[in-house]
């Protein structure tokens, strides 16, 4: 099956204007903006037939292909990721088999995690999106209570059913937790990693429906796929050790700088 990987990104973010140019300093102290680290991530996933950046703006064309990435100008009217990967999936002929969106702010996703999304949506042929679920450890945990109780939104959590199908994605900490858990400790709390995995009939399916209500107050654009009575898969993955964050604020960047500079990331 030929994989795409598209990268979307856009400069006029709410929280974060102009994210996807943030700079990043690695353990030695190079730094790279937040655009390629998450093309370079995508670079070193497996298995896959071609990776470009999907976007609207022309700052961010020419870092991209400054760095020697391909890229995709899709319309300034695209209302997410998900929109954007459909619209650069059909500029590009709509010829590949499985699409993958790999979010541009979301620099230290593991290879892995990608790798283990195509191979189980290539096992579900009546799954039309997949998307990966990471355990949290108190410290996770704690780090999106945290940033709850200060009116931030430190990423999005999942609950799904027995059979792996999504219940809800929700931008608070869900399910609620009363117990309180050491940095070790495993949670009963999945945070939602910003991938998604789509075959093609799902993924162009998407931009035809209009934004429901659900996907229109918590700004997740994979509820569309539930309040249209699209199934989505969620795939448990593990760290094996890697500390995982997505850059949302502007406050994310020491965090992820210091991941990076204990992982030995460059």
């Amino acid at each position: 099956m030929s994989v795409l990987i598209v990268i979307p990104a856009r400069y006029a973010s709410t929280r974060y204007p102009g994210k996807p140019l943030a700079e990043l300093t690695g353990a030695t102290g190079q730094s790279r903006s937040l655009i390629e680290r998450s093309w370079r991530a995508a670079c070193a996933v497996g298995g896959v037939d071609r990776v470009v950046v999907a976007t609207d703006d022309d700052r961010i064309k020419d870092a991209a292909e400054a760095f020697g990435a391909k890229v995709v100008m899709t319309s300034p009217h695209c209302a997410n990721g998900t929109e954007r990967c459909a619209e650069a999936h059909h500029v590009l002929g709509g010829a590949y088999e499985i699409v993958v969106n790999l979010q541009g702010d979301a620099p230290l996703t593991p290879h892995w995690f990608v790798e283990s999304l195509v191979e189980r949506l290539r096992g579900a042929p009546d799954a039309g999106i997949a998307t990966p679920v990471l355990r949290c450890d108190g410290a996770a945990l704690n780090g999106l209570l945290a940033d709850r109780k200060a009116g931030r939104v430190g990423g999005t959590t999942a609950v799904f059913s027995a059979d792996n199908h999504a219940l809800y994605f929700s931008k608070e900490v869900i399910p609620f937790i009363a117990e309180t858990f050491t940095d070790e400790q495993a949670t009963p709390v999945f945070h939602h990693v910003g991938v998604y995995a789509y075959r093609p009939d799902a993924l162009e399916s998407y931009p035809t429906w209009p934004t429901g209500p659900l996907e229109r107050l918590e700004g997740l654009e994979q509820l569309r796929f539930m309040e249209n009575g699209r199934a989505v898969l969620c795939v448990e993955v593990e760290a094996k050790g890697r500390a995982f964050w997505e850059l949302n604020n502007p406050e994310d960047v020491p965090k992820i700088e210091a991941m990076m500079a204990q992982m030995a990331l460059e």
